[in-house]
Formats: C-alpha cells, structure tokens, sequence
C-alpha cells in the first residue's frame, strides 16, 4: 500500500491522492448519478414519442449539448454566470472547490456555498455521458417493444403501462449497466481539463502536475 513519496510536494503520494480523493468522487458520482436519472426517464419518453416534435427537439438539444466538449462547455459557463459580463454581478463563483470562509460558516451556509462552487464542475461531468445515454436507452426501448414477448404481454391483457415499465424498460436497461465500468475511472482519476478551468484541486489537476514537473512517484501512484 506504500505509493512512495512525492519530491516536489514533500509528503507520501498516498496522503496527496487520498486528501484529494473525496473532490473528484463527489463530483464523478455526482455527475454520474444525475446523468443516469435524467437520461433514462428522457430515453423512455423518446421511444414512446419516437418521431414527435418532443423527440426531434430533444435529440436537437441533446446533441448540441454533447458536440460541445465538456472543458469548454466550462469556460463558456463561467462566462456566462461566474463574471460580470452577462449579468450585473457574477451569480455562481468562477474558481476553487469550496468557499474561502469554509470554516467560518454555519451548516446551511457549507451547504450553500459547497452548492455554488460544485454546480457548474458537475453540469459539465453529466454533459459528456448525457446524449450517449439517452440515445442508447431509447433504442432498447424500442428495440424491446418489437421483441415477441411484449406483444405476448399485451396479448395476455396487461396495460400499457405494466408491459412498458415492468418488462421492456427493465430489459433495456442491461446495455446501460455496461457503462458503469467507464465511470469508476472518471469517479477515481477525475478530469484533469474540467479541474483545471475551475481551478479545482481534486486528483486530475494532480496529476497533471505531476506530469508537468515529471513527479513519476505521484504518476505511477
């Protein structure tokens, strides 16, 4: 368990990561967790309305919004809602994981100023995976309700909705869960570009350093 020790830093490579480990969880879970409660209810409402107004602007949406990486979705954020040059006074804060006055501050206002400084790194982690999950999860949506045993199930006389929710979406979900491999290195390395716009110091921004000053003992860490 020994991941040796760091000479720029001065300190064992397993304390740097570990003190660093909880920003970019929270974030990649975060993100992760969002990502997949929004993507499959909007992914069952597409196959149902396969070919609506609904679902050509929401495939409209959801492509635009992944064509854009998530790095400069970021810069373009902070642009917008973290300087004066929208709105009179910045709404959210453009740089760090938590408020200065941390300690300071009473429960509502941790809870407060931890919202603030985490929206804008967390709307870019759930734009990556956002389109692609939306889109598979209505295709096996409805590549399930073309499969023999949802007519059997409407042949038996069971409601739409029984037939829909309780087997055809519990089966489309199976190419889904196969993604949730990708997700772990993302919630245990983090992202090194979206860490770096937001000035976030989580375990991608480590890293990245470490690459620049050639600290190999935190790389192979």
């Amino acid at each position: 368990g020994y991941l040796g020790h760091s000479e720029k830093h001065n300190e064992s490579v397993g304390v740097l990561i570990w003190d660093r480990l909880h920003i970019s969880a929270f974030l990649g879970i975060t993100g992760f967790l969002l990502a997949y409660l929004i993507c499959i209810p909007l992914g069952i409402m597409k196959a149902l309305r396969h070919g609506s107004k609904f679902d050509i602007s929401s495939s409209f949406t959801v492509f635009l919004g992944y064509s854009i990486p998530p790095y400069a979705l970021g810069a373009l954020l902070l642009s917008l809602l973290a300087t004066s040059n929208v709105f009179d006074a910045p709404i959210l804060p453009n740089r760090g994981w938590r408020p200065e006055d941390w300690e300071q501050l009473n429960l509502i206002g941790k809870i407060i100023g931890q919202f603030k400084h985490a929206l804008l790194p967390i709307i870019c982690y759930t734009a990556g995976s956002f389109a692609t999950l939306t889109i598979l999860m209505k295709n096996s949506l409805m590549e399930n309700l073309s499969q023999d045993y949802v007519r059997t199930a409407f042949a038996k006389g069971l409601s739409e909705k029984r037939v829909v929710f309780f087997h055809a979406v519990r089966n489309s979900l199976i190419p889904l869960a196969t993604g949730i491999g990708g997700y772990i290195g993302l919630f245990l390395a983090g992202s090194y570009l979206i860490e770096m716009v937001f000035g976030i110091d989580g375990i991608g921004m480590l890293g990245f350093q470490a690459l620049l000053d050639r600290d190999y003992n935190i790389l192979m860490g």
